[in-house]
């Protein structure tokens, strides 16, 4: 059996127990909990702040398949992704959050529906891959914002209605896409 050396043993158990209490209570240590306390602060926006968006795109695209069930019978009606873009423009102009209708076919319905920076580039190119979400939080005026987008595959015959050039694409192929932007709060 060894022979405990009783002195150094309690010396270093005491300064285990020092450097504990200090660590406990240094400024240090203090401001890198702060900064993880904020971190998992922000993280939590940045999570509702997805969440919010996911909520508005199962309301979105709900709408617009029930707009076009019930409301588009030929050519002439408004077409749901008209509505759709009608109802984007009253949420950015109350100050809500952005949202754009892209095309991801490379025959846009119209030209707004071209993809116009680098995030709504690399989203088309996402959900033409088969992702089902891309996102990432940018800066803006000292304002954190989440870019999000979600894809818009073909989901009924009656789309073809207006838009003839979609006849190839397969049902659940990403033909488009809705690009967001909303602040995180």
């Amino acid at each position: 059996m060894k022979k405990v050396n009783r002195p150094l043993a309690l010396t270093i158990a005491l300064l285990t127990g020092v450097a504990v209490v200090w660590a406990a209570f240094s400024p240090a240590t203090a401001a890198d909990k702060e900064k993880k306390a904020g971190e998992k602060k922000t993280d939590a926006a940045v999570e509702r702040t997805r969440k919010t968006v996911r909520m508005l795109d199962d309301l979105y695209k709900t709408a617009v398949v029930a707009i076009t069930t019930h409301y588009v019978n030929d050519t002439d009606d408004l077409s749901a992704g008209s509505a759709a873009k009608a109802l984007f423009a009253a949420m950015k102009e109350k100050g809500w959050h952005d949202v754009r209708l892209l095309d991801a076919t490379g025959e846009p319905y119209e030209e707004t529906n071209v993809a116009k920076d680098d995030f709504e580039k690399a989203a088309v190119k996402e959900m033409k891959a088969g992702k089902g979400w891309y996102d990432e939080v940018v800066e803006k005026d000292g304002k954190r914002y989440l870019r999000a987008a979600t894809p818009i595959p073909v989901v009924m015959d009656k789309c073809m209605m207006c838009h003839p050039h979609y006849k190839d694409a397969k049902k659940g192929e990403a033909i488009g896409l809705l690009s967001y932007t909303i602040k995180v709060e």
